[in-house]
């Protein structure tokens, strides 16, 4: 992962641009939202979060359920701890509980049906709202990369922080 691009502009968000996201990802459409905060509390790729069932939420064991898109092979799955208001407002918005319960191809519906260029623009969107400045870390990307500047500054041991954000690109 760089942290820096070539010109020394950082490929992140700072604390400060991560908190503002959220505030203004709480502003935007529920769906919108949640996508979002996955993102952020997460450090997810957005074809991951996009790629999330219910049966992928864990609500008792409070971890989210990634396949690790990056390997060669399917059926790879990392946990991700996750705190349990994001939960909440996945089974609020998303029906996760009622989805498990019921089975019967519920619990394996997306929880969003967007292609990815329409996450990724909702992302951008929400961003802009947020008067992140422009710049090469005012993408999905920076978010990814500012959960694992976070994680880090906030003592998580780095084996841990990789096991969580799954393999890097090659």
């Amino acid at each position: 992962m760089q942290l820096y691009d070539s010109q020394g502009r950082h490929l992140y968000l700072t604390a400060d641009e991560r908190r503002a996201f959220i505030a203004a990802a709480v502003m935007a459409d529920r769906t919108v939202r949640t996508l979002c905060t996955v993102l952020h509390d997460t450090g997810c790729r957005i074809s991951e979060a996009l790629a999330l069932t219910p049966e992928h939420i864990d609500l008792s064991g409070r971890v989210v359920m990634f396949e690790s898109l990056k390997k060669r092979r399917r059926g790879i799955y990392r946990a991700v701890p996750v705190p349990p208001t994001l939960l909440d407002t996945l089974d609020m918005v998303h029906g996760i509980r009622e989805a498990q319960k019921r089975g019967g191809g519920q619990s394996d519906r997306l929880l969003w049906s967007w292609t990815r260029n329409t996450a990724w623009r909702h992302v951008k969107g929400v961003m802009v709202d947020a008067e992140i400045p422009d710049g090469p870390h005012r993408s999905p990307k920076g978010l990814r990369h500012g959960y694992g500047v976070h994680a880090i500054s906030s003592g998580v041991p780095l084996n841990m922080l990789s096991k969580w954000m799954g393999p890097c690109h090659p």
